[in-house]
């Protein structure tokens, strides 16, 4: 999902550079090499979906990014409704690995019906897997509203995958979260 607004940082964030790498390619190429079988980018930012067709990603141009996340998990879910699951990753996790991806795909496929998150110490991030069986709730769901309502209706489903450190799951919200990153 690459369809922020960058509110909150004060510009388009998935284009600043962190170790020379634009934070939407990292999480592309992070992604690109987890071994899932299709991959699709959302966003309304033509450099974005370039990019990702580059990859070999689904360019999905998202025209309601206004409305909020939920805008992307519609489309992506759309691209990817013949599949037993869909991962959902957000671009603005410049540490997110691929060996991580793949514990996540791992412990997935261990059920099939399981909510698999990524998390640290017990604490839920992203990404997420979710499974065939709650696409019609996700698909529903309107706003800025993201997976976790979902999540939070199905708590016993809810299978935590812990990443390789809490650096994995830190997110870029504001130019302070990049201190040490490569800034332009």
């Amino acid at each position: 999902m690459a369809s922020g607004q960058g509110r909150r940082f004060g510009s388009n964030k998935l284009l600043v550079p962190v170790e020379g790498i634009p934070l939407y390619q990292r999480a592309m190429t992070t992604l690109a090499r987890a071994g899932l079988h299709r991959l699709a980018v959302c966003s309304p930012y033509e450099e974005v979906l370039s990019a990702g067709a580059s990859l070999g990603l689904l360019p999905l141009s998202n025209p309601n990014a206004q409305e909020g996340i939920s805008a992307s998990i519609r489309l992506g879910l759309e691209a990817m409704s013949d599949m037993d699951g869909v991962l959902f990753a957000v671009c603005d996790q410049p540490y997110l690995t691929t060996k991580s991806i793949q514990r996540l795909i791992h412990s997935f496929l261990q059920s099939k019906t399981a909510i698999c998150a990524l998390s640290w110490q017990g604490q839920r991030g992203n990404p997420v897997l979710f499974p065939r069986q709650l696409f019609g709730e996700l698909s529903a769901l309107t706003g800025d509203t993201g997976g976790g309502a979902v999540i939070r209706r199905h708590p016993e489903r809810l299978v935590l995958v812990a990443a390789s450190s809490p650096r994995e799951l830190a997110d870029v919200d504001c130019p302070g979260d990049l201190e040490g990153a490569a800034l332009p």
